[in-house]
């Protein structure tokens, strides 16, 4: 299990269950803290993935909605007329599955409040604390989303910074990475801070049988650099050592049974057992792959109070960083984690169960 890391608060429980994150941000510009402790190592644990429990028709879900809309064919689901804060376990079941099918499920108009965000993301696994980023007061477990253009330091960092160099799966350096992560951004510019997302499934689909026979099985090692980089250009301590990890290139999805593309360009440092040209020079195939993928990837244009849920095991995500001009953007994120990945060599591609799916009449 993940550590039991809690920080001195002076707040009751009634105060920490009406935090709010949106109104301290609005009043007190960045609230987010780097405290100067250190946490102790995460612990292997056996991952009990809801989605296991689920409606294979995730009926709960899609008779209670309001509305319910497909952003491209494969990847990606608004969900309306639900509140994440009031879903019954059964919902919750379902929306593991429905997150696993469809890769993020975004739902609109959401009033939880940080509290019940963090009681939500129990339920899915223990949550990550991180070992390095910044989080608001009293929630070591919230990843704070805060980037406002009266910040020269941020400006200047992201001066020449292209988004597309940023795709990741949370905390795919760990030994168990993020099954789910729930984002919430209540906060947005006039214009700008869009969020991408590339389909894993299809990323793998498009390869070739003869690419996808060079990939499958090799595995790739996922180191915390990146993180260690910013943590010095802040100045701020790095709660837990960072260890690196190695996982499969292609992953095996524990509730579909399906190969995905596992890609994490800043975190994946090297492919395991190739010599360093060839590593980068498939990295480099891929990573291109991904980020010309346009037809299995999904823009989101957020709207505030918006909430998204997506799979870290089927998809890499990406901000679009466009907006420093125009204001602010702020919200939080948690992040429960998974089984660590693996490969099953008997595991099949989604075209091809949907193909065996259409010859055995069943759509």
């Amino acid at each position: 299990m993940t550590p039991n890391v809690t920080e001195s608060s002076t707040l009751s429980e009634e105060e920490l269950k009406n935090f709010d994150l949106k109104k301290l941000v609005l009043e007190n510009g960045d609230y987010t803290i780097f405290p100067d402790v250190e946490y102790p190592p995460l612990v292997s644990f056996e991952h009990d993935d809801p989605g296991k429990r689920a409606d294979p028709n995730m009926t709960s879900l899609f008779e209670k909605a309001t509305k319910i809309e497909k952003l491209t064919p494969k990847l990606g689901t608004v969900i309306y007329g639900l509140q994440l804060s009031e879903l019954t376990d059964q919902q919750k079941d379902d929306l593991s599955l429905l997150c696993a099918l469809r890769g993020v499920v975004f739902f609109k108009k959401q009033n939880i409040t940080p509290y019940q965000f963090v009681q939500l993301g129990k339920y899915f696994g223990p949550l990550h604390v991180h070992n390095a980023f910044g989080h608001p007061p009293h929630f070591p477990e919230i990843s704070t989303i805060y980037y406002d253009r009266k910040s020269a330091v941020i400006q200047e960092k992201f001066r020449y910074y292209r988004s597309s160099d940023a795709w990741h799966s949370d905390i795919s350096f760990e030994e168990q990475p993020g099954s789910l992560s729930f984002l919430k951004i209540d906060t947005l510019p006039s214009v700008g801070g869009d969020t991408t997302w590339a389909d894993g499934y299809a990323a793998y689909d498009k390869l070739t049988p003869t690419m996808q026979r060079i990939v499958d099985g090799l595995e790739v090692e996922h180191t915390g650099e990146y993180h260690r980089q910013l943590a010095a250009a802040k100045g701020t301590k790095i709660r837990r050592p960072f260890i690196d990890h190695v996982h499969p290139l292609v992953r095996t999805h524990p509730l579909t049974g399906m190969k995905s593309l596992y890609l994490s360009p800043i975190f994946t440092s090297r492919i395991v057992g190739l010599s360093l040209h060839e590593s980068e020079a498939i990295l480099k195939l891929l990573n291109d792959h991904v980020i010309g993928g346009h037809d299995f990837q999904v823009r989101y244009k957020w709207e505030e109070d918006d909430v998204a849920v997506w799979d870290n095991r089927c998809c890499v995500h990406n901000a679009i960083v466009d907006y420093f001009d125009e204001g602010l953007r702020h919200g939080y994120r948690v992040t429960p984690q998974g089984e660590r990945p693996f490969y099953d060599p008997s595991s099949k591609s989604r075209r091809q169960m949907e193909q065996e799916k259409a010859a055995n009449g069943n759509n």
